[in-house]
């Protein structure tokens, strides 16, 4: 190589090491993106959203999607990503049962 790849210099005498160095700095994805809103406590700081997929300090407002995925999966994301779908929808249909009864009460 003419030009050494910026951020791999210290490993250019171990072609293994650079090549490697070169892959984590230009390999990236492009159509499976997850893990953009972690989920988890409330009251960790670096949460988006709780369990229950509610935004934290935004009411009336939830992420179903794959940015909750805490991983990349290994295949496709599209049915993990139905997944989380299918429980945000069991979630909400829950919490809005839960809303009615307390209406009725």
């Amino acid at each position: 190589f003419t030009t050494v790849y910026p951020g791999c210099e210290r490993f250019v005498d171990d072609d293994d090491k650079y090549f490697f160095c070169m892959a984590l700095s230009i390999v990236f994805t492009v159509n499976h993106q997850t893990g953009t809103a972690k989920m988890g406590n409330p009251r960790d700081p670096t949460t988006v959203v709780d369990p229950k997929l509610r935004v934290k300090t935004i009411s009336h407002l939830r992420v179903v999607d794959a940015s909750v995925m805490p991983n990349i999966p290994s295949g496709n994301t599209n049915v993990p990503t139905m997944m989380v779908a299918e429980k945000g929808s069991d979630i909400i249909k829950e919490d809005i049962r839960c809303e009615a009864d307390n209406d009725l009460n």
